[in-house]
């Protein structure tokens, strides 16, 4: 394929895996527009330059919800969600308080704007943090928007043709706006596989390469162009044996596809006959139709947080009963999977009086938010009693540890339905289960699982948790790896304990979409996955293939390897020996 040494004629760019595939086509170079800030062409008015502010703020506000809409379509809720940060720092105070006072003392709007998001992104850049290092990119990006809208600029050139699109860098603002049809592959100069951009690209099933030295000086517009996003490799102007190479692996991919599609109304259950639920990850009701063509049973996660993002205090209970009954609705008689309010950590909201921590992510979030603030989880749990008067709920609370928060927990619930019976507002039972998030909670499953109705592992924190590694960091982040065997064996030991407690136990985390590890997730003993939608009929054609008590041995000896590679070679030989071949 894009894979070995160039022929004549043919120049290859080494870069890094950013989103895997493999793309060919016509160069479409991309270069911003130029948004240089001009001098004032007179005395600056700073009312009307105040109201030009809160124009453009307005404007850039609309374009995101527009972007945010584009992702969650073509992408899924998790890079949505990059849009709803963008519109917090749209309207972030700190940065309204610099842009006005520089507009009072004499900047235009441009200037003003220009000036506070580039002292903002460099304080960012300073910091010890290397979340917040990130966010310089994410602020810089809506400081483009912000003045591509004073400036009256467009952003939004679209390539005529479906293109590789080649750029230096590409803000995640650039990447979502473009159509899918248009989009073949990405090169861009700048990045890396953690960046918005190659989120983005892998969510939507875009082959990119980042950090593709040179890219911008070496390709014409038109030239035809190789983009291998698993090897991390760009080929300019491919020789007629690499064009057919090429050609014939994405005759296959699409051969691929068609089979895939196959599956998509037959059910999940292995030649032994056990049945596994696929469900999928949701952030709003209206994920739920985008993912219709993929087949899913059900919804294994519905991130509530959407409704409580970007306000300055929190929904009402009538609110939150429209949107949840209008996920119950949309899948017509299939289990909704509701967690409650998780934020704290890197999302915080204006409306709570939040604790200084030296460690938010080990500080107060989730259930433990919840139990303290019980205006909102109240306010939460009878919209979601409600909603179950139409349809299938459970409710499961994030980031619990002990017994005790278990039991305050369900009284907590039980107050709710106790509160709706009395005022005579119909509502309906729910399950009650919990994210299997800490180490602790999943040694002690045997213990919590007599007091919870499901266990569902959420398995980018519990990975997180167990090997002490923040993944967002650049320095540590080799060492994140799901399928480590000590991970493996926490996600067993849940397993085993809901089995013996007879509840069901599944997992919602990005270890529930990947088919390499969909063997192992069978044999632990998981009757559910919930995932991407994109990755729902890959894990399927790993589940029907797969023997269950294959599975279960399979998963007791994985548990005693050394490492993730180990575990990694093992899945794929056992894969192999059933004619199956995850596609990355």
């Amino acid at each position: 394929m894009a894979g070995g040494g160039p022929a004549p004629g043919e120049r290859v760019i080494e870069g890094i895996a950013a989103a895997p595939g493999l793309a060919l086509g016509p160069a479409w170079v991309y270069r911003p527009p130029d948004l240089t800030v001009p001098p004032p062409a007179g005395p600056v008015d700073p009312q009307a330059e105040t109201a030009r502010w809160e124009a453009a703020r307005r404007q850039v506000r609309e374009r995101l919800d527009r972007l945010a809409a584009r992702a969650r379509e073509q992408a899924g809720e998790d890079e949505a969600a990059i849009f709803a940060a963008h519109q917090l720092l749209v309207d972030d105070p700190e940065l309204d308080g610099q842009v006005r006072q520089a507009i009072a003392g004499g900047s235009t709007a441009e200037a003003a704007v220009a000036r506070a998001t580039e002292d903002f992104a460099r304080m960012l850049e300073q910091l010890d943090d290397e979340y917040l290092r990130g966010r310089a990119a994410d602020i810089r990006d809506v400081g483009r928007q912000l003045l591509a809208a004073l400036l009256g600029a467009s952003l939004d050139l679209t390539p005529d043709e479906p293109s590789v699109i080649v750029a230096h860098d590409l803000a995640p603002s650039d990447t979502a706006r473009w159509p899918r049809e248009k989009v073949l592959g990405l090169v861009t100069e700048a990045g890396g596989a953690t960046s918005h951009v190659a989120i983005l690209a892998r969510g939507a099933g875009v082959p990119a390469v980042a950090g593709a030295a040179g890219a911008m000086a070496a390709v014409r517009p038109g030239q035809p162009v190789v983009v291998d996003g698993t090897a991390g490799r760009v080929v300019l102007d491919p020789s007629p044996q690499r064009r057919q190479a090429v050609e014939q692996a994405l005759a296959e991919q699409a051969r691929r596809a068609r089979t895939l599609a196959a599956l998509r109304d037959l059910p999940a259950v292995t030649p032994d006959g056990r049945r596994v639920e696929l469900a999928v990850n949701i952030g709003r009701p209206e994920d739920i139709a985008a993912a219709e063509p993929f087949g899913p049973e059900g919804v294994g996660l519905f991130r509530t947080e959407f409704l409580f993002l970007d306000r300055s205090e929190p929904p009402g209970e009538e609110e939150q009963w429209q949107a949840y009954v209008a996920a119950v609705r949309a899948l017509g008689g299939r289990r909704l999977v509701l967690r409650t309010l998780d934020v704290g950590a890197d999302k915080r909201l204006p409306f709570i009086n939040w604790p200084e921590e030296m460690n938010p992510a080990l500080g107060w979030r989730g259930a433990r938010l919840g139990l303290e603030r019980p205006d909102l989880l109240q306010a939460q749990l009878r919209a979601a009693l409600r909603a179950a008067a139409e349809g299938p709920v459970s409710v499961m609370f994030p980031m619990v540890t002990t017994l005790e928060e278990v039991r305050r927990l369900r009284q907590a619930v039980q107050e709710a339905a106790a509160s709706l019976e009395r005022e005579g507002i119909a509502h309906g039972p729910v399950e009650v289960g919990i994210m299997i998030e800490v180490p602790a909670a999943a040694l002690a499953a045997r213990t919590l699982a007599g007091a919870v109705d499901f266990f569902s592992i959420g398995t980018n924190d519990l990975t997180q948790y167990t090997l002490a590694v923040d993944r967002t960091s650049r320095q540590v982040a080799g060492l994140y790896d799901p399928l480590h065997p000590a991970v493996l064996r926490l996600i067993l030991e849940v397993g085993r304990a809901a089995e013996e407690a007879g509840i069901w136990a599944g997992v919602c985390g990005e270890l529930g979409g990947e088919p390499l590890a969909a063997p192992f997730l069978l044999g632990a003993g998981m009757t559910e996955l919930s995932m991407h939608a994109r990755a729902l009929p890959e894990v399927k054609q790993v589940i029907r293939a797969v023997r269950y008590a294959d599975a279960r041995l399979l998963a007791e000896e994985l548990v005693t390897l050394p490492d993730g590679d180990a575990v990694r070679r093992r899945l794929r030989a056992f894969l192999a020996g059933v004619g199956v071949e995850p596609a990355h």
